[in-house]
């Protein structure tokens, strides 16, 4: 009887996932609690089975072919569609008072470090994130952040309406001598877009502050953490919302490559359920005047 699925190992397409998303083989051993050689096994199997590389290895790391870089987005893409499935199956427990559905970088990058400040002073308010980059109505949640131009029919809150700026590590910085924004075009860019959020691309950014087409080396993800992460990495250029990656900025993880920035053409809001729960009020007041 023929399989209705035309799968590789799950198993290899697990452990695959893993170090794209960390584009390392040693992180996502030590995600999984395998050993890096187990790891390396099971993505030389797959390629095996595939007939072509996923990966390019190189003595400081991995880079993912374009085969891989398909391959990763359709996984993710159908792992996350799962995750939000099982997360909806599951019933949601009596103890919580409030849900709040944001994608992966505004959940790392703001919204959790907000959550923590609010249990200081509400401590009786218990909170569930739903964390997912897959588009959905989320007519479950009680609240729900959104990138974006607020729906007039929608109760919403703008959180903030930030510039965008250009930013990379000093050392990338040095090492393509990037000191003005005209430098930005020719040096290696990191792109970054997925089906939740329809982020500000460089094309966009470059031309709204009168610079030409970038025309040079690029890397492209559908995932904004996986894309700081690999300017920190030195990997390239990436684009930045001061108000999200505000932290990573003062931390002088990532620096201003040029002092030019345009501001957001639209904002982060909260978008708030008709049925939201009194305490789910609470917190979304709390939540804009905490800006």
């Amino acid at each position: 009887m023929a399989r209705p699925y035309d799968l590789s190992s799950i198993t290899a397409l697990v452990c695959f996932e893993a170090a794209a998303r960390n584009l390392s083989f040693k992180k996502a051993a030590q995600e999984l609690n395998v050993t890096p050689a187990a790891i390396s096994h099971q993505v030389k199997a797959l390629e095996a089975d595939l007939g072509c590389a996923m990966f390019i290895r190189r003595s400081k790391g991995v880079e993912l072919t374009e085969k891989g870089a398909f391959l990763f987005v359709a996984l993710q893409r159908s792992l996350e569609a799962i995750s939000e499935a099982i997360a909806q199956i599951r019933e949601r427990p009596e103890t919580v008072d409030v849900t709040i559905r944001s994608t992966t970088a505004v959940s790392s990058l703001w919204l959790t470090p907000k959550i923590s400040a609010f249990w200081k002073i509400h401590p009786g308010v218990t909170i569930a994130q739903i964390v997912s980059d897959v588009p959905s109505d989320a007519s479950r949640c009680d609240l729900n952040i959104h990138y974006g131009d607020p729906d007039e029919r929608d109760e919403c809150r703008t959180l903030f309406h930030d510039r965008i700026v250009a930013l990379g590590t000093p050392r990338f910085a040095a090492q393509y001598g990037i000191s003005t924004i005209a430098d930005l075009v020719g040096a290696p860019l990191i792109h970054s877009s997925g089906d939740e959020t329809s982020w500000t691309n460089w094309s966009d950014w470059l031309s709204a502050l009168g610079q030409p087409a970038p025309r040079g080396r690029n890397f492209y993800v559908n995932n904004y953490i996986i894309a700081l992460q690999s300017a920190q990495d030195d990997v390239g250029a990436v684009l930045g919302w001061d108000g999200l990656i505000g932290n990573l900025m003062q931390e002088s993880r990532l620096v201003q490559l040029a002092p030019e920035s345009m501001a957001s053409p639209v904002p982060f809001y909260l978008k708030i359920h008709p049925r939201a729960s009194a305490k789910a009020r609470v917190f979304a007041d709390w939540l804009v005047k905490s800006i």
